[in-house]
């Protein structure tokens, strides 16, 4: 059975914050929520359900 590639979220700041899609699932499914920087590489990847948040193209952190 394959792997799910993670889900990419593009944003426009460096830092962001990931619950694991709770608001989406009116708050059945996700995780707690954590604060995550993304330093130099310009993506940042939650430890809990491994969404990698990606910085827009031409956008100015934070």
């Amino acid at each position: 059975m394959p792997v799910e590639a993670p889900e990419v979220i593009e944003v426009e700041d460096t830092r962001v914050a990931c619950d694991g899609g709770a608001k989406e699932s009116n708050g059945a499914l996700g995780h707690p929520k954590v604060y995550l920087e993304m330093g130099d590489e310009g993506f940042v990847e939650c430890g809990y359900c491994d969404r990698r948040f990606v910085l827009k193209a031409g956008a100015g952190g934070h």
